[in-house]
């Protein structure tokens, strides 16, 4: 199949000297076949986005704009399809299990992130309302509702607000809650604000933000979980193989995102390259397993296999989901934890993560699949509240939750 792209002289220009490695001959107008200058090299050069330009000639003409027509051949087919991220209807997974687990498992071992389609009972446009609700608050209320680093008056430590740091590369708000427990639970120790009761902003009746957002929780809980049901059909394991670290108390956590844009001064360490900026840095999630509402919004940025970054598309009414160090840890490496960052898109730009966590005494255990019969280590017990806190406040370090206290 042929095909042509288009470049300006700079942007060729610029790729062939960020490609070390690619020789490349430089051809005058008077011995070149297309009768203005042309270059050749010796292997494809890549667009940042991850598209293949090719690898035989390009040239330009008097508009001063590169052209490359070329046939494409299976490997670049192939080096085209690695960043399409499988599409998983979760509406089949009743009747089409096992092809729909499959899907599941190649996505897992292969991008670490998925689309998910056709989940029942969401409703996009109610978690929209519910972000232009809630940040348009004054701020006065949002104060109300921020945790006690930033508000010494405020009882809460880990559930609530967050506003947007100074001097960080991070330039987000946002407002999170979880699942309320048993406030007489003895078996949760004292002190321990991963449980801590989630506060919430008062209503005056005319917007069931509150009610909208715990329901959703439920949606996005049940999802998760069918999902790592698939996993395990997939895999050739239990079906409820991973279900029993989140069958009591979970700490999951629901997070409402406003990513202002950065105007034209931002920070040096949210500058990176080709002059880009990001809202949230280069990281992966520490949790298990995330479902993230884009809303349509660009900016979602993934690291490719080849060590590239590439935009991933949105989809409407399409979550995206990820899996954390967690569940990647848990699974020797075999399913990916991808790297990913926001990039500043100019505009005020929204999103809903669903993180689904276990519960604080949940085995995460290395070398899972050692219980299940596969070869190497012996499963390690480990606790997930301890590992979640040490990773937080002394790993990754985030500034939401750096200040945490030790309990």
């Amino acid at each position: 199949m042929d095909e042509e792209h288009r470049l300006t002289m700079a942007a060729l220009l610029a790729l062939v000297q960020n490609s070390p490695d690619v020789r490349y001959t430089f051809h005058s107008s008077s011995d070149s076949n297309h009768g203005s200058p042309s270059l050749t090299t010796d292997k494809p050069i890549f667009y940042n986005q991850g598209n293949i330009i090719g690898n035989d000639v390009y040239f330009w003409n008097e508009r001063n704009v590169f052209t490359s027509i070329h046939r494409l051949i299976n490997k670049s087919n192939m080096e085209k399809e690695i960043y399409k991220l499988p599409t998983v209807d979760i509406s089949k997974a009743k009747t089409q299990r096992s092809e729909v687990a499959k899907t599941v498992v190649d996505g897992l071992e292969n991008t670490g992130f998925l689309f998910i389609e056709n989940v029942q009972g969401l409703s996009y446009d109610q978690l929209y309302e519910c972000c232009q609700w809630f940040f348009g608050l004054p701020i006065e209320t949002k104060k109300t509702l921020l945790r006690n680093i930033w508000n010494p008056e405020s009882s809460n430590v880990y559930r609530g607000y967050f506003p947007v740091g100074h001097n960080e590369p991070s330039r987000k708000e946002g407002f999170e809650f979880g699942r309320d427990v048993d406030p007489n639970d003895q078996t949760i120790a004292p002190g321990n604000w991963f449980y801590e009761k989630s506060v919430w902003p008062k209503e005056d009746g005319t917007f069931p933000f509150q009610k909208i957002l715990l329901e959703t929780y439920e949606y996005m809980h049940e999802t998760a979980l069918e999902i790592l049901r698939l996993a395990a059909i997939g895999l050739g394991i239990d079906e409820h193989a991973f279900e029993f670290i989140f069958s009591s108390r979970p700490m999951s956590t629901f997070r409402l995102i406003h990513y202002p844009p950065w105007g034209k001064t931002p920070p040096e360490n949210a500058v990176i390259e080709d002059g880009k900026v990001v809202t949230t840095p280069d990281h992966t999630d520490s949790n298990f397993l995330t479902l993230l509402t884009t809303f349509n919004y660009k900016g979602l940025e993934i690291i490719a296999p080849d060590g590239s970054w590439v935009e991933l598309k949105p989809r409407p009414n399409t979550l995206v989901m990820n899996i954390g160090d967690v569940f990647s840890r848990m699974m020797g490496g075999r399913f990916k934890a991808t790297r990913h960052r926001v990039i500043d898109i100019g505009i005020d730009r929204y999103s809903v993560p669903f993180f689904l966590e276990p519960s604080f005494d949940g085995d995460i255990g290395i070398n899972f699949m050692s219980k299940y019969g596969s070869e190497g280590p012996d499963h390690v017990v480990e606790r997930y509240g301890p590992w979640l806190m040490n990773t937080m406040k002394h790993v990754k370090k985030y500034f939401e939750y750096r200040h945490l206290p030790e309990f």
